[in-house]
């Protein structure tokens, strides 16, 4: 997706976008009848001139008003002919452009999240929109003049080799000279479009990572250099933009240069032969209006072929993100051996990497039981691979060793949609969506009643801010909830987790945002919905470890010890540093202490390195 890797585009990148108008056959046969009779009226138009110059102008009032009456008749065949392939052509550019959107819209929510490490939002986005709307123009209106023109231009040929054979050779010398400025420049717009439209993409990407963190920008007072840098990027899609409109100015200039100056001297060969009474003034005429035709043809064709660059440019880029596939297989649903009412976890023989990171394992020959109905705390300093325990269970990454099992099955046979249904996830970071709150509360269960709704919200201990807003459940919280506190964006997402009801819930930290009191009232609800269920949780908090059933000690990627707080309080050296160092508060008895009896905040017995002391 990057700008360097972009090869230029050619005309044949457009055919997989031409595939999505198969479904609407019927209306494109209809435009293309539509554009065939308004190219066939235009081209009568010549006809129409001889008559009223060698009959009306030569003749008397009856023979000037039937000449004049069939221009009239040709010219409403054109605009009939002309409104229905307008309709028709700008209806299935809309059509298409809406169709490819949610293709590559359907298949980006389904990708693995790797594919979002490696690319950026505001450059997928800039494709979604930017690139789409550019194909709609080109298939509503710049595609169907080059139709239309290269109709004209080879009718109009077709009709002056008819009227006069001498004065077409003229033309046809003139014609291959305004193709070799067309194939030269070709090629040159293509390139640049390309650049212009990943350097447009960049743009919106920066300005779209700067607004999104407009507080930490605003807070370092770095306005003006973000001005600054976004300006750069700006001038230098501009830059860009400026040598793709020159080239294409100089291919649409050169080639109606080129043709006007064949024109010429077309009129001064038909001038004589008219002087001299070899041809008529009307075949004179009707010959002038068909090269004129040519030459417009050909200046059309000329300038649509810089859009046709454009978007075969764009069609390249959206077709490479309709193509990617997720390196997460889904075999689809499956009937597992045991319910899940009392699901069983195990991570077996783990070892696994990061696309962004393959030569650095996150996990390491890691196995981990998580009994059914139990909960289990992850500890360890940052780094040790807890959020990545927490990657895979949700199998957002699949390992390159390994299994991860669920009730004795490998996740890897379940479906995605089968799995991830029963797990439910309470982020350190919780994710809002630009709506209200009961949108953002029913987000896991859309069908959900208001009472539900306002239930979830209640164990949350939610209800309370939730009614002192302006319209209670319907009150917008902007983008990510920025109208709430981080406290508050964590109960609406602890309520969206409890209305959905899980039978395995994954806690990050869920109550890191929320003051004292409150995180009193959230660990009594976390405390109920714990029951029964498989949990597990990334700890920090004391509060959080003395509940779980059992604690996992995770260090560098690999399991170091398992037990309860005060079994690994009494054998595991790196779990008594961690509790040393983040509870502080917690009585002398709890403290780790030395071989000699004295505290020890380092946590490590004197004469001891490992992670864990024996036994």
């Amino acid at each position: 997706m990057k700008a360097d890797k972009i090869r230029p585009a050619s005309l044949p990148s457009l055919l997989p976008v031409i595939g999505f108008l198969k479904p609407y056959k019927l209306r494109l046969v209809a435009a293309s009848l539509a554009l065939l009779f308004t190219a066939g009226a235009t081209l009568s138009i010549g006809r129409g001139l001889q008559v009223l110059i060698d009959q009306g102008f030569a003749g008397d009032i009856s023979d000037l008003a039937g000449a004049v009456s069939l221009l009239v008749a040709i010219a409403a065949a054109i605009a009939v002919g002309t409104f229905t392939r307008f309709y028709l052509v700008s209806w299935l550019g809309e059509r298409v452009s809406a169709d490819l959107r949610k293709a590559v819209f359907d298949n980006l929510v389904h990708l693995h999240p790797g594919f979002f490490e490696l690319n950026r939002s505001g450059e997928i986005m800039s494709r979604l929109t930017t690139d789409t709307t550019l194909l709609q123009t080109i298939i509503g209106s710049s595609f169907s003049m080059a139709l239309r023109s290269s109709l004209t231009l080879v009718g109009a040929l077709v009709m002056m080799f008819i009227t006069n054979l001498k004065l077409s050779l003229i033309i046809a010398v003139g014609v291959p000279l305004v193709l070799l400025p067309i194939l030269f420049f070709g090629r040159r717009v293509r390139r640049l479009s390309n650049q212009s439209q990943d350097s447009i993409a960049s743009v919106g990407s920066y300005a779209g990572e700067v607004i999104q963190h407009i507080r930490v920008v605003q807070s370092y007072t770095q306005e003006q250099f973000e001005s600054a840098a976004f300006s750069r990027e700006v001038e230098r899609a501009f830059a860009i933009a400026r040598r793709r409109i020159w080239q294409r100015s100089l291919l649409i200039g050169g080639a109606i240069l080129l043709v006007f100056v064949g024109m010429a001297g077309m009129l001064w060969e038909g001038g004589q032969d008219v002087i001299s009474g070899s041809m008529s003034g009307g075949e004179l005429g009707a010959f002038v209006f068909y090269a004129i035709m040519v030459g417009s043809g050909v200046a059309t064709v000329s300038e649509v072929w810089g859009e046709l660059q454009r978007a075969a440019g764009a069609a390249e880029r959206l077709i490479e993100l309709l193509n990617t596939r997720s390196l997460i297989d889904d075999p689809g649903p499956r009937d597992l051996p045991h319910q899940l009412e009392r699901p069983e976890l195990r991570l077996d023989g783990i070892t696994f990497c990061y696309p962004t990171r393959p030569g650095q394992a996150a996990l390491q020959d890691f196995s981990l039981p998580i009994e059914a109905g139990k909960s289990l705390a992850l500890v360890g300093p940052s780094g040790a691979g807890k959020s990545t325990v927490f990657e895979l269970l949700q199998r957002f990454y699949d390992p390159q060793q390994g299994r991860v099992l669920l009730n004795g099955v490998d996740i890897r046979e379940l479906g995605l949609q089968q799995l991830r249904s029963h797990i439910a996830l309470v982020p350190q970071q919780p994710a809002l969506f630009t709506g209200d709150v009961r949108y953002n509360i029913a987000y896991g269960r859309p069908d959900a009643s208001d009472a539900e709704v306002a239930a979830a919200a209640r164990a949350a201990h939610a209800d309370e801010f939730i009614e002192r807003l302006p319209d209670g459940y319907a009150s917008h919280l902007g983008e990510q909830g920025v109208r709430l506190s981080g406290g508050q964006r964590q109960r609406i997402a602890l309520a969206r987790a409890i209305l959905n009801n899980p039978e395995i819930l994954l806690l990050d930290e869920a109550t890191s945002a929320l003051d004292t009191e409150s995180e009193f009232q959230v660990q009594q609800a976390l405390h109920e919905l714990m029951q029964n269920r498989t949990t597990v949780i990334i700890a920090h908090r004391l509060s959080t470890i003395l509940h779980a059933d059992n604690i996992a000690v995770l260090d560098q990627g690999r399991l170091v010890a398992t037990g309860t707080h005060t079994e690994l309080m009494q054998s595991c050296t790196l779990y008594q540093r961690l509790a040393s160092l983040q509870f502080r508060d917690v009585e002398p008895a709890q403290q780790p202490t030395g071989r000699d009896g004295e505290p020890n905040p380092t946590g490590y017995p004197s004469g001891e390195s490992g992670p864990c002391a024996p036994g």
